[in-house]
């Protein structure tokens, strides 16, 4: 599957402008992510400064990407980001990046977040790491223990957080925390601070792991650090975590995304491997169990592409289902993204066992994205009350 093809558009509608990013982007993936550059860069655990500013470049240079509440945003990205990671074969920092900068739009004031996308669209990376992700607390994000709180006239940071995505690199942190010195309401007072990453107090310390090679992780530790008031996102009070809420949706959006493109990268690299193999004097694809397995790795592509774009459309439109969409997708496509890529390598046999091939690659980094933004089985805690209720709403009215 070389062309170009976007499959199952059901009730959503894909423009001609999105297709026209995405053919723009895979043509600077065609330019950008040769085999070799793409594995240095995972032996060196980063993108190169030029491939994140290409990148942004891209992105910006269609206007309506500058706008965040552009219609049909969220599928925007879901697009460039599936098509991104077909063409790399692995986890790419941008969708974090769009993520960050999510966050601090809905929690920070304009006119602190205005010098920080400045900078991200003149450079193409960005000026500070988001810590909310505690060893304690995990996907259950309410049960954070890092807090500010006041000590002898001071506002002071406590607390540890983990995968912490350039946490060590960084500039500034922008750090999630109980704000003590606030009233609770229905939830937690909720706060996000801007604080730069060499104050006293803080460390930062690297994550070895198996996949997001060019992710480097970190667990961050605030001990006393000292916090100045206007480091705090002013809107913070405003949008607390009913807001944090949605935004994490976003991002299992991306995630999602990313094991499509991955997932999609390695149908294509089993086709023409199946195609090419000989094996008692055939090509493999014709064997019957080949035949099988790509079938069904295709199955799968397409509930995995519909599932995306319908959460990607019930986000951008506000739909009523759209917390059940997002939750469903991530459910299901982390998991089938995983098992197509390891039918692929299957089919590559020996040779995708290596770390050379990039099959591999994709098979580490689709495994731990049904860890990353919520696990499989916290899908299902969100999403088994929602069908519930959707159920018993819908016999309700039909009686």
């Amino acid at each position: 599957m070389t062309s170009f093809m976007i499959m199952g558009d059901m009730d959503y509608q894909i423009s001609e402008r999105q297709r026209e990013m995405v053919r723009t982007f895979r043509g600077l993936g065609e330019r950008l992510f040769s085999h070799d550059e793409v594995l240095s860069w995972q032996r060196e655990r980063g993108l190169p400064d030029d491939v994140c500013k290409q990148i942004a470049d891209l992105f910006y240079s269609f206007p309506e990407n500058g706008d965040h509440a552009a219609t049909g945003a969220f599928l925007t990205q879901a697009l460039i980001m599936e098509e991104l990671s077909r063409s790399a074969g692995i986890s790419l920092p941008f969708g974090n990046d769009l993520l960050n900068l999510l966050i601090m739009r809905e929690f920070a004031a304009s006119s602190q977040i205005a010098p920080i996308e400045e900078a991200y669209r003149a450079s193409g990376r960005l000026a500070f790491s988001l810590a909310i992700s505690e060893p304690g607390a995990g996907s259950d994000t309410m049960g954070m223990e890092t807090v500010v709180y006041e000590e002898g006239g001071r506002l002071v940071l406590d607390g540890r957080k983990t995968f912490v995505v350039n946490g060590e690199f960084a500039p500034s942190i922008m750090v999630a925390a109980i704000d003590k010195t606030a009233p609770e309401g229905r939830y937690p007072a909720l706060s996000f601070w801007l604080v730069p990453l060499n104050t006293p107090g803080i460390s930062a310390y690297p994550i070895d792991k198996i996949g997001q090679k060019i992710l480097p992780f970190s667990d961050v530790i605030f001990e006393k650090v000292v916090l100045d008031p206007a480091q705090k996102l002013e809107n913070s009070a405003r949008a607390g975590f009913p807001q944090l809420f949605h935004i994490l949706e976003v991002g299992r959006l991306m995630v999602c995304a990313q094991s499509l493109g991955m997932a999609q990268a390695a149908m294509e690299d089993a086709v023409a491997h199946a195609n090419t193999r000989m094996a008692f004097g055939t090509n493999i694809g014709s064997f019957q169990q080949i035949e099988q397995m790509l079938v069904d790795m295709e199955v799968k592509l397409v509930n995995m592409r519909n599932m995306v774009y319908r959460a990607a459309w019930d986000l951008d439109h506000s739909a009523e289902g759209k917390r059940l969409s997002v939750a469903l997708m991530k459910r299901y496509v982390p998991a089938a993204a995983t098992e197509v890529v390891s039918d692929a390598l299957q089919i590559f046999g020996g040779r995708g066992y290596t770390e050379s091939e990039r099959v591999s690659w994709m098979w580490q980094d689709c495994r731990g994205n049904q860890i990353a933004e919520g696990t499989d089985q916290i899908m299902v805690r969100i999403a088994a009350p929602l069908l519930l209720e959707r159920y018993a709403r819908e016999e309700g009215a039909g009686q």
